[in-house]
């Protein structure tokens, strides 16, 4: 009888100290984020407007360089080399500005995503302790669940509080 109420104990307390595990779909959940589509609308209307500023200082250039080869003609070749050379550096120090430009905003677009990943991952751990969670794993393409019953799959109760708060 007391083999049998201590097996009857140690069922319990095992029981009782069963991790609570879920998951959260990486992929899907940043997909979903409005907050992060919005950032990538932004950039993406910025990245194509250097764009159309790259196409058009190109396009001014390709027009200088044609005036200055059909002028090139009536100079003298050692006056003809000198300003060629002026306008090689004028294309390389634009393109480095552009280039620059190009940087500083992917530059701040990585702030700007690591600052929604960082309220993401926040948002998950709140959501974990509100919520009795030992584990939330990530899950999706770059995740580590391989398999996951999707009663704890909480990637839509996660995304919902996530996008109701992004609103506010």
């Amino acid at each position: 009888m007391k083999k049998l109420l201590a097996l009857v104990l140690v069922v319990f307390l095992a029981a009782c100290q069963q991790n609570k595990i879920g998951y959260v779909d990486n992929i899907k959940l940043m997909d979903g984020y409005q907050e992060k589509v919005d950032i990538e609308a932004k950039f993406k209307t910025k990245a194509d407007a250097l764009a159309k500023k790259r196409d058009s200082i190109s396009q001014a250039f390709q027009i200088e360089v044609q005036a200055f080869q059909s002028k090139a003609q009536k100079m003298s070749q050692s006056k003809a080399q000198e300003e060629y050379g002026l306008i090689q550096q004028r294309g390389q120090f634009m393109g480095q500005q552009l280039q620059q430009e190009e940087q500083q905003m992917q530059a701040a677009g990585q702030v700007e995503m690591d600052t929604v990943v960082s309220k993401v991952k926040k948002e998950i751990a709140a959501y974990g302790k509100a919520n009795g969670y030992t584990y939330i794993l990530g899950g999706g393409d770059g995740g580590s669940v391989l398999y996951g019953s999707e009663a704890q799959d909480l990637t839509k109760e996660i995304l919902k509080i996530l996008n109701d708060n992004y609103k506010k």
